[in-house]
């Protein structure tokens, strides 16, 4: 008597449509520098994406509505020295969004709300402690203004 060994997936009749042009973000140059973290966040209003930039690190902020080319000249948050590791969006607060960097701190940003107009480069507060970068942040679930960061933290040999 033969017995089947793998399951069927309840999955196994769905099948995926790819995106119109239109749908797309297109020309972003995406940092190659996150850590252990994705390069993007979202929310039900913006999507924020860390990006390439002199001089420090940078993401941009756009809105969910914002498709298609993104121009170069794009507004971006901009106020840490050091590489963008990982950003994450506030649960309780669509405009507030935490980032930790290579430069030891983690900067809490408020996006104003109708998103970018200009560049941004004064954060909301600028947390400080670490003494390795950044690698991780994260906003706790269900506690108001409660924020993880974990860094790099190697052992001497």
């Amino acid at each position: 008597m033969f017995r089947r060994v793998v399951r069927q997936s309840k999955f196994r009749h769905v099948f995926g449509q790819a995106v119109k042009n239109d749908q797309c973000y297109d020309d972003i140059r995406v940092s190659r520098v996150t850590w252990d973290s994705s390069f993007c966040a979202v929310n039900p209003k913006f999507v924020a994406i860390i990006v390439e930039a002199s001089g420090g690190g940078a993401f941009l902020v756009l809105p969910l509505h914002k498709t298609g080319r993104i121009d170069k000249a794009y507004p971006t948050v901009c106020g840490h020295t050091g590489p963008v590791l990982d950003i994450d969006w506030c649960p309780h607060n669509d405009h507030v969004i935490a980032s930790g960097s290579e430069d030891c701190t983690v900067m809490v940003w408020q996006v104003p709300e109708n998103g970018l107009t200009s560049s941004m480069s004064e954060p909301v507060v600028v947390l400080e402690g670490h003494s390795k970068r950044v690698g991780i942040v994260t906003w706790h679930p269900t506690a108001r203004n409660v924020l993880l960061s974990a860094g790099y933290g190697g052992h001497s040999p």
